[in-house]
């Protein structure tokens, strides 16, 4: 009989029984009664009234029964936790069975029950279990760690787990190995900082032997980790890579893309004059390959994965074209995958083969695929110049056909093929105006349009066949609407006597019956243009336009990059990196490729990537997108001000012209961002060309060349946020003045310019003094250091938390948002002593709640030391004395906006504790000034 007669019971009080027979002499009772139980939990009844008496048969040699109270176990001790405890004893003696399968579970299982209070006791049998002789208990006991590490991640670092589990990376059974990796690779997921997989060659060196003789999941986990490595040269690359090689004929296709990933990552330090690296090449064709003939779920995955890996190394399948043509029985979402890769794939060696096989696909039923193959045609066209002849003539073959969705998405196709070859095939034209009528989609429709304005001149009807579109201009979509007003403007242009009334016509459509304020602005734009200057107008509506490239669905490089590291898993799929889709605490750190060989990157400035740990310390305030726009449109985006605001304020919030100033300024890189004179230094009285001087008037107390502590740079915007545009920097404060230290990075393929910045309204009236100045444009892969000089004679607003600032920057591709935390002590002025009476007075003035206490770690300073550094950040000592043997420091510093803050810190020569009291009128300052002590204090 099976199992499910445990399901069919119905008895009215049946807990009464099962808690009758539970307690029964015979073991089979016994263990009928434990099956009932679990039965009973499994389709939801609450069981949990039989703790007791199920945990009472927890006492046997059976594993069967063994098993089954164990998961009864997992299930309720959670919210039984009092009752669990009794549970513990019989952990302890399970954990030193001689039976290893008995050791095995009692560990699994007490890794499974997330109470708090038991965890203490599963120490030591865990600790026990680590060293076990049997391998099966010590791999079980591996991952216990992890789950422990979950629960209370202190108590693992406190017992020494840790470095136990670094320990059984050398273990002599590739399995324990395997899974000692796959523990601390997720204990390291959870705690980027922590470099706990400290990989070196005689690590990896064990795990390339292990490798060979895990099971397939322990294989991946150690490929997984392989592929965090960085080698140290070519020469070892090379030789990881001869070892990670044979995986690539594993039967399962994870164990295969895992390799691929290791390799794919390697590969970019190998030289491609090596022998080696084309070996490689068409080592890794051949599993690709294979992939494809599993069912249709894996070849999805599969031709996920090979899609980035021909963007980044087409020549590894550039003969392997024919395993990408669409069998009829793919679905559709295969078919689609495989006709993207087929274009990425096309060349001129291939490319008859290519049209033949893209023809036929656009007579098969599937409208979908139909309207991707002739997309692809004009892909193809595009991509490869000696082939557009043929695709433009299987175009028209295919408009002949007369079928509605072929012949809309063939003329989309032509508007991009006449972007790319100019005067070219303008012969077509009149093909294309025979099948106006039957366009109803937007973007064919558009695309239309689009066509007869570029070419007007040749079209003798290109005015009635644009006002045939007019008639329902209120029904057409925004595209539509947008493309027939540029459109009657070109044909205007081209023929201004027949088409003045079309246009005016058009012109008041767009401005006056719309309320689309796209549509509104550009009829705006053409009517001004058109009535001051139609000489300006030709130049801009009708100017050359660029060619358009080949290849304009291909991932952005630096993302790309990203996601080769990311192979085989959900973000080679989604195509997106983990940080867009995982949600939750854990820090997802930005994998990248190891830079290239002989390449410059590698000699990139240190400061550009900042390690991983400073990237934690600088937590992300970055406010909802809605707030800071909201705040940001709020700006007065013209010169930046430099000196005391202006006493009008009208002058800056006057009526802005429609088409002149205002945003402008930001938007277009224009006048707005002429270079004000230097902003003074409000502490600073004199300007600083008056001579030297006055810079080194010491009595000032301003002139000294104060060493104040400067934070290493971090990143504040990646490139992924900002297309391309990557932002890293710091603040420093320099002899009374304060700059932010920012380095530009263009990780785009296109050169950028007319860079310009603006800060939010600030806690502390933050804002640049000058304008940001590049002096030449940035062209892809360069880095550019700027150091904007700062003041604090900004618009004054709250911000939480204190010292965030929030940040427009803008350049010719787009305005990007971003939000950082300054360092307090760049306000710290020069001019922060206190007298010896003022401290005394003011100390007892200020409330005693107003004073807040802090406790400063591991600082083993003397308290000259302590003085001397803090002066060098505007900290000053006012008084010293010593009382009962610890040294105490009375301090005080003074804020930009002139508030004093007063400090008192306790030094004990043997302890590297330090107490810090401060006192100030604004308490909220307080948090933020430990902070800059800490960090002063500790770099």
């Amino acid at each position: 009989m099976t199992d499910s007669k445990y399901f069919t019971t119905t008895k009215k009080g049946e807990i009464f029984e099962l808690k009758a027979e539970l307690n029964s002499d015979k073991k089979e009772k016994k263990k009928e009664a434990v099956k009932k139980v679990i039965a009973s939990m499994t389709v939801g009844k609450d069981v949990s009234a039989l703790f007791p008496d199920v945990v009472n048969c927890m006492q046997t040699d059976n594993l069967e029964l063994k098993k089954l109270v164990y998961l009864y176990l997992m299930n309720y001790a959670k919210s039984q936790p009092d009752m669990a405890i009794m549970a513990v004893n019989t952990f302890v003696k399970d954990c030193e069975d001689p039976n290893p399968l008995i050791r095995a579970l009692a560990v699994r299982t007490m890794g499974c029950i997330r109470v708090d209070k038991i965890t203490e006791y599963l120490c030591e049998p865990l600790r026990k279990c680590l060293k076990d002789e049997d391998p099966y208990v010590r791999k079980t006991a591996a991952v216990c760690v992890a789950k422990l590490h979950d629960i209370n991640a202190q108590l693992v670092e406190d017992q020494g787990f840790l470095d136990t589990l670094k320990d059984l990376i050398s273990d002599s059974n590739p399995m324990v190995v395997a899974n000692a990796v796959a523990a601390l690779s997720e204990i390291a997921e959870s705690h980027p900082s922590s470099n706990l997989l400290d990989l070196n060659p005689q690590s990896i060196n064990k795990l390339l032997t292990a490798l060979n003789e895990c099971t397939e999941w322990g294989q991946i986990f150690i490929l997984d980790c392989l592929a965090n490595y960085v080698p140290k040269d070519d020469r070892e690359a090379q030789s990881i890579c001869e070892r990670v090689t044979p995986r690539l004929s594993h039967a399962n296709s994870a164990v295969v893309l895992s390799a691929v990933k290791v390799l794919m990552k390697f590969m970019e330090m190998l030289s491609k004059d090596l022998d080696y690296y084309g070996t490689l090449l068409k080592k890794l064709a051949p599993p690709l390959v294979t992939l494809l003939s599993a069912e249709p779920e894996l070849q999805y995955v599969a031709l996920r994965n090979i899609n980035l890996i021909v963007q980044k190394r087409p020549e590894i399948l550039k003969h392997e074209m024919k395993v990408f043509f669409v069998k009829y029985n793919d679905p559709i979402y295969v078919k689609l995958e495989k006709l993207d890769i087929m274009i990425r794939l096309a060349s001129q060696a291939n490319i008859a083969q290519v049209l033949a096989e893209l023809k036929e696909y656009a007579t098969e039923v599937d409208v979908d695929f139909v309207r991707k193959a002739v997309r692809a045609i004009g892909r193809c066209a595009i991509k490869v110049e000696q082939s557009a002849e043929r695709c433009v003539s299987t175009l028209l073959d295919l408009i002949q056909t007369k079928v509605n969705y072929v012949v809309q998405e063939a003329i989309v196709v032509i508007k991009d093929i006449f972007r790319k070859y100019p005067n070219k095939y303008e012969s077509v034209i009149a093909t294309l105006c025979e099948n106006l009528d039957s366009l109803d989609e937007p973007e064919a429709r558009a695309a239309m349009i689009w066509i007869v304005g570029e070419y007007a001149e040749r079209i003798d009807n290109a005015d009635e066949l644009l006002e045939s579109f007019l008639e329902g201009f209120h029904d057409e979509s925004t595209q539509v609407q947008l493309q027939l007003l540029t459109a009657i403007v070109k044909l205007f242009l081209k023929k201004p006597t027949e088409t003045q009334e079309l246009v005016q016509q058009v012109l008041s459509l767009a401005t006056q019956d719309s309320d689309n304020p796209d549509l509104r602005d550009r009829g705006y734009i053409y009517w001004r243009l058109l009535s001051t200057d139609p000489v300006a107008a030709k130049e801009v509506v009708l100017a050359e336009k660029p060619l358009i490239s080949e290849e304009t669905d291909l991932i952005e490089p630096t993302l790309l990059d990203e996601l080769i590291c990311y192979i085989g898993t959900l973000a080679s799929v989604y195509h997106k990196p983990p940080s867009a889709f995982v949600e939750g605490s854990r820090g997802v750190v930005h994998k990248s490729l190891p830079p290239r060989t002989g390449s410059s990157e590698s000699a990139e400035s240190p400061e550009a990537a900042p390690s991983a740990g400073q990237a934690a310390e600088q937590p992300a305030v970055i406010p909802a997108q809605g707030d800071l726009l909201g705040d940001l449109l709020n700006l007065d985006l013209g010169p930046p001000v430099s000196g005391p605001p202006l006493a009008a304020s009208s002058v800056q919030m006057g009526a802005v012209d429609l088409l002149g100033g205002g945003l402008d300024s930001l938007m277009g890189g224009g006048g707005g961002f002429a270079a004000p004179s230097p902003a003074v230094p409000p502490s600073m009285g004199a300007p600083l060309g008056s001579g030297l001087g006055d810079l080194f008037d010491l009595t000032g107390g301003v002139g000294t060349l104060s060493g104040s502590y400067v934070a290493p740079k971090s990143v504040w915007l990646p490139a992924m946020k900002a297309k391309g545009l990557e932002i890293s920097g710091t603040f420093s404060r320099q002899v009374g003045s304060i700059s932010m230290d920012l380095v530009l990075t263009n990780k785009a393929l296109q050169v950028m310019s007319d860079f310009a910045i603006q800060f939010n309204r600030n806690s502390f009236g933050l804002a640049p003094a000058a304008p940001l100045q590049v002096h030449a444009p940035l062209a892809p892969n360069q880095s550019v250091e700027i150091s904007l000089p700062l003041n604090t004679v900004g618009s004054v607003m709250k911000m939480d938390p204190l010292n965030n600032l929030q940040v427009a920057v803008k350049n010719n591709i787009d305005v990007f948002y971003f939000s950082t935390l300054y360092p307090l002590h760049i306000l710290f002025v020069e001019d922060g002593k206190m007298e010896r009476q003022m401290f005394l007075a003011t100390w007892k003035d200020i409330p005693n709640e107003n004073e807040a206490q802090f406790q400063i770690k591991d600082c083993s300073l003397s308290a000259d030391a302590v003085s001397s550094k803090l002066q060098g950040s505007n900290i000053f000592t006012i008084a010293k004395r010593n009382v009962e043997g610890q040294d105490m420091l009375y301090q005080s510093l003074k804020l930009t906006n002139g508030i004093w803050v007063l400090a008192e810190l306790r030094i004990q020569p043997s302890n590297p504790t330090v107490t810090l009291s401060l006192k100030c009128r604004a308490p909220e300052v307080s948090q933020h000034v430990y902070q800059a002590y800490d960090t002063i204090l500790k770099n």
